[in-house]
């Protein structure tokens, strides 16, 4: 599976590595994403892809609660 996250549609990006020298090489910028099983309805979950991102905000707004 692709790593996009899953509310927020966030991907890597890419870029360069800049050396002293100023040289250019391609590189990847990779997203933080986390597996996390939501509650959708009671007793019923799914576990998503979520950039940690998403998740505070998540937790921010009162959809999921710290345990």
């Amino acid at each position: 599976m692709a790593r996009v996250c899953a509310i927020t549609g966030r991907r890597p990006r890419s870029g360069y590595n800049v050396s002293h020298s100023n040289r250019h090489t391609k590189r990847r910028f990779d997203i933080n994403l986390q597996k996390k099983r939501l509650p959708l309805a009671p007793g019923i979950s799914m576990e998503l892809k979520l950039t940690t991102r998403a998740l505070k905000t998540l937790y921010r707004k009162g959809y999921l609660r710290t345990t």
